[in-house]
């Protein structure tokens, strides 16, 4: 490695970001894909989404008692029955509800909660225990479990620069993919060809013959995932925002027929310490329309019925304002869940009860192991117990 040293070679941007995440069956993408295609796609809501001001209790004097300045009014709610509504921007969820093409759980969380956004993030993308580390991702693991037992691989594709750990398997990993026509033209760079052709027999850095093996696949498959995309071209209006684009991308894949069955792909911004009201509007009317877009994509080509949507954020917010106009880092929290094939729609479980809180905190109703659970075993057909190291409870809406 004279000419192009191994420091460099780490520092290789974008392309480098996806192609140390590139699984060893990428090539795998270079075929047909299945008629028949499950597809689950995760919207992370980083930051701790304030679900009372998502859901909110519009009935409920507490509440209000609460939150004598954040609580949104009555009158504003989008109401979904007699007790719950939702938060005046989503109107395109709130279409959605009216369909029965959605579904809401409330107070999903899980026991001795943390309240850091980072670990409480890793519990959530690794699904452990709040006592437990792990290394590796839910998503991951499925990749792992398909690719050791099922005669097919199976990929997973996150829309972003780099991989979260939920993609993150001990044996195979997804890809990270921000756009496909950028990832193709980084992948013809002709500094990523001279690395090829300079690719050394006998070097004496540990793994640098992987990192090789690796950027040759990516820049393989590269070709395949640009030219799928070309495939279907959207004329549904998105936001022009990252979510906007970032589900667009998704959509065009899908009915691309990519053999993708999980994408992921996250929303950032809900850390609302301060000045939550206008910051929730805007952060609340992007994901709304962006979704209501997204449905809409996928039903112009008979496709909505083949998805389900998650949304989850790493926690909730306290029950209490803060003196800032915003609210602190809290517990359980909500889920929307879209789909044209939900068994179940609409509210499925109670409100969170506001007379019964741990120390100011919601107490969670769901576990959210539940949840992945009923993904992998209802929606995916896979083992969801040998996936998440346990035995989990089946929830009804698929």
């Amino acid at each position: 490695m004279s000419t192009y040293s191994r420091r460099r070679f780490v520092q290789m941007g974008s392309l480098a970001s996806a192609s140390f995440f590139v699984p060893k069956f990428l090539k795998a993408f270079e075929r047909k894909a299945i008629a028949e295609n499950k597809i689950l796609v995760v919207l992370q809501l980083s930051g701790g989404n304030d679900g009372l001001n998502t859901v909110i209790p519009y009935n409920n004097d507490i509440y209000y008692a609460s939150r004598p300045v954040l609580g949104i009014k009555k009158n504003d709610v989008l109401q979904m029955d007699d007790e719950q509504g939702l938060h005046p921007a989503l109107k395109g969820l709130k279409a959605l509800y009216d369909n029965g093409e959605m579904a809401l759980l409330n107070g999903v969380g899980y026991p001795n909660p943390n309240r850091s956004h980072f670990r409480s993030m890793d519990i959530w993308q690794s699904a452990s225990d709040s006592e437990t580390v792990i290394n590796t991702g839910w998503i991951g693991r499925y990749l792992d479990a398909q690719c050791l037992h099922a005669d097919k691989p199976t990929l997973t594709m996150e829309i972003d620069d780099t991989l979260s750990l939920a993609l993150k398997g001990k044996n195979n990993t997804g890809i990270a993919v921000n756009k496909p026509k950028q990832f193709y033209g980084d992948s013809h760079d002709s500094y990523f060809k001279a690395i090829l052709q300079k690719h050394p027999v006998n070097d004496e850095h540990l793994n640098v013959d992987y990192l090789y093996k690796t950027l040759a696949e990516s820049m393989s498959s590269a070709d395949y995932i640009y030219q799928q995309s070309k495939i279907y071209k959207s004329n549904v209006s998105y936001p022009n925002t990252n979510i906007g684009k970032d589900l667009k991308t998704i959509a065009e894949l899908i009915n691309s027929h990519i053999d993708t069955k999980i994408y992921y792909v996250s929303l950032s911004g809900f850390d609302t310490h301060v000045n939550q009201h206008p910051q929730q509007q805007r952060l609340f009317t992007d994901m709304s329309d962006s979704i209501n877009a997204f449905v809409k994509d996928l039903k112009s080509s008979n496709r909505f019925k083949d998805v389900m949507l998650m949304t989850f954020s790493e926690f909730g917010r306290r029950v209490g304002q803060n003196a800032s106009g915003g609210t602190d880092h809290g517990t359980a929290n909500c889920m929307f869940l879209v789909s044209g094939v939900l068994k179940k729609q609409g509210i499925l479980n109670a409100a969170p009860d506001l007379t019964d809180l741990d120390q100011g905190d919601l107490k969670y109703q769901v576990d959210f192991k539940d949840v992945y659970a009923t993904m992998l075993h209802n929606w995916l057909k896979t083992d969801d117990a040998n996936i998440l190291n346990r035995k989990n409870n089946y929830l009804n809406f698929i």
